[in-house]
């Protein structure tokens, strides 16, 4: 396999798990709009390196944490989906911070570092993801399960990064240019209705692990 081949592999598949709409994506745009496109950016760069560990974990044939993530499945999808609730809610609540700034929400936008752990936690913590990687690896090239090498899999696992975070650098800077044009009542709005949909996905997940629980106890 070409190198070029291996990259392109990469960057096909950090695009099919970034661009598809969820509550990554929501909070970027979130803070694009609040923040500015350096903070949304940042955000990204979350989930891209999220993307990049599940990536390594099946290009470099790590069957043993793939297999780990399954035996705490329940669990991964528990903190996950308590983690959008929570962050919903956080988000609904917000004041909007363009002509009225508040020492929290101020906080919030100039802490690059917890805007980027907040988006991996959500990213590693989606157990999907992992699945997901697993069947495009197989898909594109054959790598997962230590197929190709360590340096072919290094390839793949830098152009998904590389992908990812390039979509992330396109969507927070197309919303970035409307960052100044924002008024607090558009703000407002935005701070609701991003905080309803990533509480929705939230709690979409918790019922949906309540109901396997419920099919699993009544066999």
């Amino acid at each position: 396999m070409t190198i070029l081949y291996l990259i392109l592999s990469g960057v096909v598949m950090g695009l099919v798990a970034a661009v598809p709409i969820g509550p990554v994506n929501l909070i970027c745009i979130r803070r694009s709009f609040a923040f500015g496109p350096v903070n949304g950016f940042v955000s990204g760069l979350g989930a891209a390196l999220g993307d990049g560990l599940f990536a390594a974990i099946m290009g470099f044939g790590l069957t043993w944490i793939a297999q780990m993530i399954e035996g705490y499945i329940t669990i991964i999808e528990l903190i996950g989906g308590a983690l959008m609730v929570w962050m919903g809610y956080k988000i609904f609540i917000s004041p909007p911070v363009l002509r009225c700034p508040d020492t929290k929400a101020e906080s919030e936008g100039s802490n690059l570092g917890r805007a980027i752990m907040s988006t991996f936690a959500l990213t590693v913590t989606n157990p999907i993801t992992l699945i997901t990687f697993g069947g495009m690896f197989a898909t594109l090239g054959g790598l997962a399960g230590g197929a190709g090498s360590f340096n072919d899999a290094g390839f793949v696992v830098a152009g998904v990064v590389g992908g990812s975070a390039g979509w992330w650098l396109a969507l927070t800077t197309v919303i970035g240019l409307f960052h100044t044009r924002i008024d607090e009542q558009a703000m407002r709005i935005i701070n609701r209705t991003c905080g309803v949909l990533v509480t929705v996905c939230g709690l979409v997940v918790l019922v949906h692990l309540a109901l396997k629980h419920a099919g699993i106890s009544l066999r």
